[in-house]
C-alpha cells in the first residue's frame, strides 16, 4: 500500500533588516524563559553580534550567556565539549544560535543533550549511530543565521564529523527544529566570495534535491508513530524549491561578485530559508549523501575565503561536486521537474534532456568558481569506492532518492564527478 499522508513542519519565521534587535522580546513570549545561552563560533563572535543579542536581552529580564566555542564543521567531539560546557553552567530555559549552520546545529545539539539523557553517538543517525529518539521535550530554540546556506534554521537536522570513523553524517528528529528563525539580512555580511559559493551551491542543492526527491505517494504507507521529517516530494516543499530557485536564479551569481551588494544578500537569505523549508520536509538525497565522504575524507585541501587552520571540503562545496552528474543520473525519474528547475535557473532557454540541469549547473559553478571536480579537492578513481562505501552509510537520504541507489551507481557518480569540464 502506497503513503496518501505528507506531512510539513516548520519554525515561526521573523524575516527583515533589524529582526535580530525583537529577540528578547521573542524569548519573553515563550513561557519561564530566564537564563538564556547564546550560542556562537569564534569568528562571528569577533563581529560582535551575538553579545549585541545578549545585551538586549536584559531589557526583558532575560539573562544571557555567551558560548562561542562552537566548531566550523562540527564533530562528535565538538558537540560534546559544547554540551559539557552547557551541563557546566546551566540550567538553561532557552537558547540562541547566531551564526552560520554550525553554530546552529551545535545549538540544537547542546539542547537536545542538556534535555535528554545519553551522547552524542546515542542519536546519530543508523547506521553510523544507534538513531535513539529524545524522551524529554527540548528547550526553545531560536536560530539567527549569519550566513546563507545551511538553511539549518528551519530544519530539524544537525550535521556532524565522526572523526573516529572519518565520516559526515546526522542527528535527525522533529523536536531539533528551531522553535523560531530570525533571519535579519542586516547580520549577513559581506564575506568571502570562495564562502559565497559554497553556501549558496547548498541552498540550490537543498531546493533541487527536495523538488526532485522521491514524491511520497511513492513510498510505503506509514503508521502516525513511523512518520519521520523526510517524506518525500509534496505540493508544500515543491512551493517553497520553486521560489527558492527563482531568487537564486536572479542573485546568486550577483552575491558572488559583489559581496556588497544588498538586495542579492538578502535574496539569498530568503532562499536559504525557503530552500530550508523545502529540505526540512521533503529531504536530500544523493548530491547530500556523497557530500558527507567528501568532506569527510578530506587530506590536504585548503578552500578559498576559508581559515587555513586545517584541510576542509566546505558543506556546500562537497554537495555540489557530484550534484551534475547526480541529477544527470535522476533525470529519468522525473524529466518534466529537471527541465523544470533548469528553467527556473535559467528563464528563457528552451531546456531538454538529461544534460539540461548539469549544463545549467556547470556553467554557473565556473562562473563563481567552484573547483573543477573531486580531482581539484585531492581525490583520485583510486578513492571511489570508499567515497561510495560512505555515501551508502546515509541511508536515511538515499531513501528519499528518486531512483534505486547501490554501490556501483555512487561509484560511477564519483568517478564521473572527478572533472567536471
Amino acid at each position: 500500500m502506497s503513503e496518501t499522508v505528507f506531512t510539513y513542519g516548520a519554525p515561526n519565521l521573523k524575516f527583515g533588516p533589524g529582526a535580530s534587535a525583537e529577540i528578547g522580546f521573542d524569548l519573553s513570549t515563550m513561557g519561564e524563559v530566564r537564563r538564556v545561552l547564546v550560542v556562537t563560533d569564534a569568528g562571528v563572535a569577533a563581529t560582535g553580534h551575538p553579545q549585541r543579542v545578549a545585551e538586549q536581552l536584559a531589557g526583558f529580564g532575560l539573562s544571557a550567556e555567551v558560548y562561542d566555542g562552537a566548531h566550523v564543521e562540527p564533530t562528535d567531539e565538538s558537540l560534546a565539549a559544547a554540551a559539557e560546557w552547557a551541563r557546566a553552567n546551566g540550567p538553561w530555559d532557552a537558547f540562541v544560535a547566531v551564526g552560520g549552520g554550525s553554530a546552529i546545529d551545535t545549538a540544537k545539539a547542546v539542547d537536545l543533550l542538556t534535555t535528554n539523557p545519553g551522547e552524542v553517538r546515542d542519536y546519530l543517525n543508523a547506521p553510523v549511530g544507534s538513531a535513539r529518539s529524545p524522551e524529554h521535550p527540548l528547550k526553545p530554540l531560536v536560530a539567527v543565521p549569519t550566513t546563507t546556506g545551511t538553511g539549518s534554521e528551519s530544519t530539524t537536522v544537525c550535521v556532524l564529523d565522526v572523526l573516529s570513523l572519518r565520516v559526515k553524517t546526522g542527528i535527525s528528529h522533529p523536536r531539533l527544529r528551531p522553535a523560531l528563525a530570525v533571519v535579519d539580512p542586516d547580520l549577513v555580511g559581506s564575506q568571502p566570495a570562495g564562502v559565497t559559493a559554497a553556501s549558496g551551491m547548498d541552498i540550490l542543492c537543498h531546493a533541487l534535491e527536495s523538488y526532485t526527491a522521491r514524491p511520497y505517494t511513492s513510498l510505503p504507507a506509514k503508521r502516525a508513530e513511523q512518520r519521520v521529517p523526510y517524506c518525500g516530494a509534496n505540493p508544500v516543499s515543491d512551493m517553497w524549491a520553486r521560489e527558492a530557485l527563482r531568487l537564486l536564479a536572479g542573485s546568486f551569481r550577483r552575491a558572488v561578485a559583489d559581496g556588497e551588494d544588498r538586495q542579492a544578500r538578502a535574496d539569498m537569505a530568503l532562499a536559504a530559508t525557503y530552500a530550508g523549508m523545502g529540505i526540512g520536509n521533503a529531504g536530500v538525497h544523493i548530491p547530500h549523501a556523497n557530500a558527507y565522504p567528501i568532506a569527510g575524507q578530506v587530506r590536504d585541501f585548503h578552500p578559498d575565503g576559508y581559515p587555513d587552520s586545517e584541510p576542509m571540503v566546505p558543506h556546500g562545496m562537497a554537495v555540489a561536486l557530484t550534484a551534475p552528474e547526480s541529477f544527470r543520473f535522476t533525470y529519468e525519474a522525473d524529466p518534466g521537474r529537471h527541465e523544470h528547475a533548469a528553467d527556473l535557473l535559467e528563464p528563457g532557454v528552451v531546456h531538454e534532456g538529461p544534460d539540461a540541469l548539469p549544463r545549467v549547473l556547470l556553467a554557473l559553478m565556473r562562473d563563481i568558481a567552484i573547483p573543477d571536480g573531486l580531482g581539484a579537492v585531492g581525490y583520485t578513481e583510486a578513492d571511489t569506492a570508499g567515497l561510495a562505501q560512505g555515501a551508502l552509510q546515509q541511508q536515511r537520504l538515499l531513501a528519499i532518492a528518486p531512483l534505486e541507489v547501490d554501490e556501483d551507481v555512487v561509484a560511477g557518480i564519483m568517478s564521473r564527478s572527478m572533472s567536471l569540464w
